[in-house]
C-alpha cells in the first residue's frame, strides 16, 4: 500500500523550494522530490522533521492508504 502526502502543498503554503526543505529536515532535494512523486517513503524520523516543520501532525501531511491496517 502506498504512503501518500501532501508536502508540495504544505511547502507551497511556506513558500518554501525543495532545496530549502531539504536542507531544514536534513536531506537533499532530490529525497524531498522523491518523497513527493511517492517514489520514496520517510522514516518516521524524516516524516516527523517534516511535519514539525509547518507545526502539524505527520498524519496531516502523510497517509497511508488502506482499508485494513493488516494488509
Amino acid at each position: 500500500m502506498p504512503l501518500y502526502n501532501c508536502l508540495k502543498e504544505y511547502r507551497a503554503k511556506i513558500n518554501v523550494n525543495q532545496t530549502e526543505m531539504g536542507n531544514l529536515v536534513g536531506v537533499s532535494r532530490q529525497t524531498i522530490s522523491q518523497i513527493e512523486r511517492g517514489d520514496y517513503s520517510p522514516s518516521v524520523t524524516l516524516a516527523l522533521k517534516i511535519a514539525r516543520v509547518f507545526n502539524v501532525k505527520v498524519e496531516d501531511i502523510f497517509s497511508y492508504e488502506g482499508d485494513d491496517i493488516n494488509e
